[in-house]
């Protein structure tokens, strides 16, 4: 399923916008295998989810090419000790 905005796309990938040269379009095509692919963390965070165990939600607003805002909704648990 192809990630974008609600324009009621199920599946195939979204068109390139026309103002997008070469190099953007690699560039975007690229942020869209990586979405699609789940590489969206560093290896250090991936380690550090691992680590604690966390489960839940993260969620990044990204405008004009820079980290707007993130947070997290926790949903983590710990097993008890034994």
């Amino acid at each position: 399923m192809s990630v974008g905005w609600d324009r009621g796309e199920k599946e195939g990938p979204m068109p390139m916008p026309d103002f997008l040269g070469e190099k953007e379009e690699a560039g975007f095509a690229e942020f869209r295998r990586k979405i699609r692919t789940a590489e969206v963390l560093s290896a250090a965070m991936e380690h550090l989810v691992s680590q604690i165990q966390f489960n839940g939600k993260v969620s990044v607003v990204i405008q004009n090419g820079r980290v707007l805002k993130s947070g997290y909704e926790e949903g983590y648990f710990r097993q008890p000790a034994t």
